[in-house]
């Protein structure tokens, strides 16, 4: 009886995750297509590319023109066949979403990837190890430091480091591609110490090493840029958790025991602080995973955030639904995690578990 108890309570979570995907997606499918208008855009411009062919063809040009729009005609609907707009929009959208919730993203409409791929599955996984391997980097390096500073800054609560931190934290109310402007204009335009953007040199270094360095001093003014924007909020919000339950009874209890103080931060501090921090850490790498529309933009970095950027320019409905699959599964996986630890960390989530 005490085991089914958390079964259940985690089967009943599994699927409210699971609705709540399936109505994400296909809202992200209606909006996506902006309920069937971005189709009459596509349909326009595969008119006007077959047109093209047909006219720019040597093969065709003994034809009069009626029977060159006639041809036309037969190509264009050849090609909406081939795009799927033989059918109405409303049965095309639950298609979509079986395939999308089945993860058979399809092909794009007019995106490719560096290979030539069309698959919306190949171009998304070349691009996200690219927006993994800065944005990670750059929330775990934000993450701990704005951590291990936030714990440091309220032992000393009061100190001239912490008036320092306090006052620079207005610098976050701005965005980091921000500063990643001014820094790019400091260290690329004016220092050249550093590159304007991009991944790697042009052309890429053959050797490994080089190749490393090379992905690493583009990776500096990006990371740079965040840590500028995000640091010091980061450092003063976790400064004042700290102090929060810093300042609980049961820790004035502990210290009054005589308990020694590196104890009283591990056991009473940071233990019961534990679930919000692992899920703030899980959540910030989960977003990291989405990469950031404009900071890749402004840094050419050809990540996820770019990659929707683009989708979302030329109207390429697979892939931006692709893009919001991909993350919603994620999300909900990330969260059901979540619901476990929170269950085996935090003796009063047991116990509610257990009660229901």
């Amino acid at each position: 009886m005490n085991l089914l108890r958390p079964v259940l309570y985690l089967a009943r979570r599994a699927l409210v995750l699971a609705l709540t995907v399936v109505v994400a997606v296909y809202a992200a499918i209606y909006v996506a297509n902006m309920g069937g208008y971005v189709d009459e855009i596509v349909k326009g411009e595969a008119l006007l590319r077959v047109s093209q062919e047909v006219r720019a063809n040597p093969a065709y040009r003994g034809l009069n023109e009626t029977q060159v729009r006639n041809l036309i005609d037969q190509l264009y609907q050849l090609e909406l066949r081939r795009l799927g707009f033989d059918q109405p929009f409303i049965v095309r959208s639950f298609n979509y979403l079986y395939s999308a919730l089945s993860l058979e993203l399809g092909r794009s409409l007019f995106l490719s990837s560096d290979s030539g791929s069309r698959s919306v599955r190949v171009i998304i996984m070349e691009r996200l190890p690219n927006t993994v391997l800065l944005f990670t980097t750059t929330q775990l390096i934000l993450f701990f430091l704005g951590l291990f500073t936030g714990l440091y800054l309220s032992r000393r609560y009061g100190s001239r480091v912490d008036k320092v931190i306090s006052l620079l934290t207005p610098l976050s109310s701005l965005p980091g591609w921000f500063y990643g402007l001014f820094l790019i204009l400091l260290f690329a335009s004016i220092l050249r110490i550093l590159p304007y953007g991009g991944m790697v040199d042009v052309p890429p270094p053959t050797d490994r090493f080089q190749y490393a360095l090379s992905v690493l001093r583009h990776m500096v003014l990006p990371v740079l840029s965040w840590l500028t924007a995000y640091f010091f909020i980061s450092a003063y919000t976790r400064r004042t958790f700290f102090l929060i339950f810093s300042s609980e009874d049961y820790v004035e209890v502990a210290r009054a025991r005589g308990i020694p103080e590196p104890l009283v931060r591990r056991r009473y501090i940071l233990r019961p602080t534990l679930p919000p921090i692992i899920t703030d850490l899980s959540l910030t790498l989960l977003a990291s995973w989405t990469g950031a529309i404009i900071t890749e933009t402004v840094f050419n970095w050809p990540g996820v955030g770019s990659l929707f950027y683009v989708a979302s320019v030329t109207f390429d409905t697979p892939v931006l639904v692709g893009l919001v699959v991909i993350y919603a599964y994620l999300l909900a996986i990330t969260v059901f995690v979540l619901e476990v630890v929170y269950a085996v960390l935090d003796p009063r989530v047991r116990a509610g578990v257990m009660t229901r």
